[in-house]
């Protein structure tokens, strides 16, 4: 049974491990895409700045764009009292700047942080949440919001986004150039083009798949440093059995903001089936979760 301390740096090591494979692996397919279709590694300056314009894009105006996609309301600390002392002595005791914090007047139960870093965060809950959780369960959710904040979750995601679309484009580029008799590397023979073409169709949906292990990973880590905050893993571990409790799913949120959220927001809208449908989680199972949670000492 690991303590509080083992599980903040147990997955910080796995996020880590997640991470350098994930670099290690757009390296390696960049590096054959564009060598078995005989192509110089300008194209992948080309790529790279266009996904990173785009994600850029995202990064300092993604919050604002999500909390108005999410019909999110400001907080104020008359009508909103529950949720704006909680988070305001909880930024006290994380030692970072308070959030701005919005509502989305929703019965469903659930909440995000977004944000760049501690300066420019935001938490928004859903009145359904704030209701129906009581303090300190509710201190337990804001604190697994906060720890993303702190942690740095949404630059590193940024990041991974920036790695994920240069493949795609690159994979995407490539393959419509074979098609239309593109160049090929010759030198290499056939056994380079077909590594090429193999890594082409492959990579993305590999590059996806890690994106989401990482994003789960995350989650993990969140909860852990939450409890580290309010010292109390039995409050989260409540919140998380009652958000899983709630099978009514969350109409502003969608497949793009999905992986925001503390528990997966579409309920009961299953997209994918079968023994590999984890594999597409944006979460990690509730159970786990709870179940680490209950492990903490």
């Amino acid at each position: 049974m690991k303590n509080i301390y083992e599980q903040i740096d147990s997955n910080k090591r796995k996020s880590a491990f997640i991470i350098g494979f994930f670099i290690l692996f757009i390296t390696f397919s960049v590096y054959f895409i564009v060598q078995a279709f005989g192509y110089d590694f300008s194209v992948v300056g080309l790529a790279l700045i266009f996904s990173g314009l785009t994600s850029l894009i995202g990064y300092y105006q993604g919050d604002k764009i999500i909390l108005t996609l999410s019909g999110a309301r400001p907080a104020s600390r008359e009508k909103d009292f529950k949720l704006f002392t909680v988070t305001e002595n909880l930024s006290l005791a994380a030692q970072i700047p308070m959030p701005k914090l919005f509502v989305i007047e929703d019965t469903a139960m659930n909440a995000f942080a977004t944000g760049r870093d501690p300066k420019h965060a935001a938490v928004c809950a859903t009145s359904g949440l704030v209701d129906r959780l009581d303090r300190t369960e509710l201190e337990g959710v804001i604190s697994h919001e906060l720890s993303h904040i702190k942690n740095y979750d949404s630059r590193l995601m940024s990041i991974v986004t920036v790695l994920v679309g240069l493949v795609t484009l690159l994979a995407d580029w490539f393959l419509r150039g074979s098609r239309m008799g593109g160049r090929s590397n010759k030198k290499g023979g056939r056994g380079l083009v077909l590594i090429g073409l193999l890594l082409a169709l492959l990579s993305p949906i590999v590059a996806r798949l890690i994106q989401l292990a990482i994003s789960r990973r995350r989650e993990f880590l969140a909860d852990a440093s939450g409890v580290m905050i309010t010292r109390f893993p039995d409050g989260l571990a409540r919140a998380l059995e009652k958000i899983s409790q709630d099978r009514e799913p969350l109409e502003a949120a969608n497949k793009a903001t999905a992986h925001l959220y503390i528990a997966n927001p579409l309920k009961n809208r299953h997209d994918q089936i079968g023994m590999f449908a984890s594999l597409f989680n944006t979460h990690p199972s509730v159970e786990e979760r709870i179940r680490k949670l209950r492990e903490m000492s």
